[in-house]
């Protein structure tokens, strides 16, 4: 079986499969996107009509799928890639109707308040989104009752409990690393702000497959992975998968952090102490 068969997978993935494996080469920026939209959509609950945040969208396959799939109004948000590059790709895919491209940083996103029904990421909240004061942030755009579901690349134990990047990790993925973490640490990560309840913190099943799949590729795209299995004393990448929904906010929850370009809450900066030398910001 070449790489490029093996990109279609009907008994695990079978809404990705129906897409064409060349046109998502094509469009590719690291592992499968839409293995990991797929998957991640099943802790969700995405329905005719909502509007849906793609944070991260890349070349656009996962706001092509998010619009042929759920027959969501998606806006796809991408700092790297021009929006009139990726309104390309959705014209092409018959989907401009329902797909709006914007180039956006995620600190700083042009949106009003409450203007989504959902937000998704896939395979970029680990460059944006590990900050403690990120999630309180992209909250603002969510609706109440709002879902946020993640996929992100992640590591089976963490890599300050290892204290380094396991060598056969490093090789391939270099410093990067640094900022993938286990579902535990997620979970706690999100809970801790007690604005979301966690619906699903954990790893893709053949995750550490589907990796290789994408990794083991030759420039032409033909080249066959491995499929050794990687014993239990092994520290393997893998797929995080996130899901929550909004609880009701508390007032003090809401107030705007006064400092530039800063995504935290008022309420999460100190307050002046005996000893502590930081003020408190009216």
């Amino acid at each position: 079986m070449t790489a490029i068969e093996d990109l279609v997978r009907p008994d695990r993935y079978p809404l990705s499969s129906a897409y064409d494996p060349s046109w998502l080469l094509g469009l590719d920026m690291g592992p499968n996107p839409l293995w990991m939209l797929e998957d991640l959509t099943r802790d969700l609950d995405l329905r005719p009509g909502m509007r849906v945040l793609d944070l991260g969208s890349g070349k656009g396959a996962t706001s092509v799928f998010l619009a042929r799939e759920f027959g969501v109004q998606v806006v796809a948000a991408d700092w790297w890639i021009a929006a009139e590059d990726a309104a390309a790709v959705f014209a092409e895919a018959g989907v401009a109707d329902r797909v709006t491209a914007v180039r956006a940083e995620a600190h700083v996103l042009p949106f009003e308040e409450e203007s989504f029904d959902a937000i998704v990421s896939i395979d970029a909240f680990e460059y944006f989104g590990t900050a403690d004061s990120y999630l309180p942030y992209l909250l603002r755009f969510l609706r109440p009752g709002g879902q946020v579901g993640v996929a992100t690349p992640a590591m089976t134990r963490e890599v300050r409990e290892l204290g380094a990047i396991p060598a056969h990790i490093e090789k391939l993925f270099g410093w990067e690393p640094i900022a993938w973490h286990t579902p535990e640490w997620w979970r706690f990560q999100w809970e801790i702000t007690k604005l979301v309840d966690v619906t699903c913190a954990r790893l893709q099943a053949h995750g550490w497959q589907d990796w290789l799949a994408r990794r083991h590729r030759s420039k032409s795209g033909l080249t066959p992975c491995s499929r050794k299995r990687p014993t239990s004393s092994t520290t393997c990448v893998a797929t995080c998968f996130l899901s929550a929904t909004t609880s009701p906010l508390p007032r003090t929850a809401l107030r705007r952090c006064t400092h530039a370009r800063c995504g935290c809450q008022e309420s999460d900066r100190p307050s002046t102490t005996a000893g502590s030398s930081t003020p408190l910001r009216s």
